[in-house]
């Protein structure tokens, strides 16, 4: 069994801790932004696409520059927020949470609109008929048939929200017990003598992680295929 060190299960726990924080907060949003996406036409949508999918083209460290300018201590929202509601995101682990929800929002977007897609309107439209109003049909058809895809999409989320690196480096540093995740953490164990031993341990459990994700979400999006087609 790997012999993991007190730093190495703090930034362990701390990842994980950001991470369901991440999905969590973000979760409604992606819900109701793959809705639109899916069931709407309007003005601007392909702008809306593109800003949500924006954070997979940007290099991560413009990510983290631009939440660092928006939310940091002299931003414009985190001076705000500081200020009326005492959140502070600069350099705290909720900066890491935010900077993960960030990164892994398209990822849970795709996988929302992909299984909302896939639901058969036509459902929806006979609950419609039977006088169900709009937010009723979306709760009692829509969503339970896309809820294979919201989990696997959130599976996604939080498995790119436990390996975000650059986007949480530069808008939050790499402080021990505070900000520093299992990214940050191998990054620094290659940075210091003898610390490839942990950087390794570190590596082999991301990599673990990342595996059982994606198997999972697979698993998941097939489930909720059979579930809406029948096959």
């Amino acid at each position: 069994m790997l012999d993991f060190s007190p730093d190495e299960l703090t930034a362990v726990r701390l990842s994980l801790r950001v991470a369901l924080v991440a999905v969590a907060a973000s979760l409604p949003l992606a819900i109701a932004t793959a809705w639109l996406l899916a069931r709407r036409r309007f003005p601007g949508v392909a702008l809306l696409e593109g800003l949500v999918h924006l954070p997979l083209t940007l290099p991560p460290v413009v990510t983290g520059y631009l939440l660092l300018r928006l939310f940091g201590h002299n931003g414009v929202v985190g001076a705000f927020l500081e200020r009326h509601l005492g959140l502070v995101f600069a350099f705290r682990w909720t900066g890491a949470a935010l900077a993960a929800a960030v990164m892994g929002f398209p990822l849970l977007v795709r996988a929302i609109r992909l299984a909302i897609e896939q639901v058969d309107r036509r459902l929806e439209e006979a609950a419609a008929t039977l006088g169900a109003a709009p937010p009723l049909v979306f709760a009692t058809v829509t969503l339970p048939l896309a809820a294979s895809g919201i989990v696997s999409g959130a599976v996604l989320a939080f498995a790119r929200s436990m390996g975000e690196f650059g986007a949480t480096i530069t808008f939050v540093s790499n402080i021990p017990g505070e900000t520093q995740t299992l990214a940050t953490a191998i990054y620094l164990f290659t940075q210091v003598p003898g610390g490839d031993a942990a950087a390794l341990r570190l590596a082999g459990l991301s990599i673990a992680l990342s595996v059982a994700a994606l198997v999972l979400s697979e698993w998941l999006d097939r489930r909720g295929r059979r579930k809406v087609t029948g096959r």
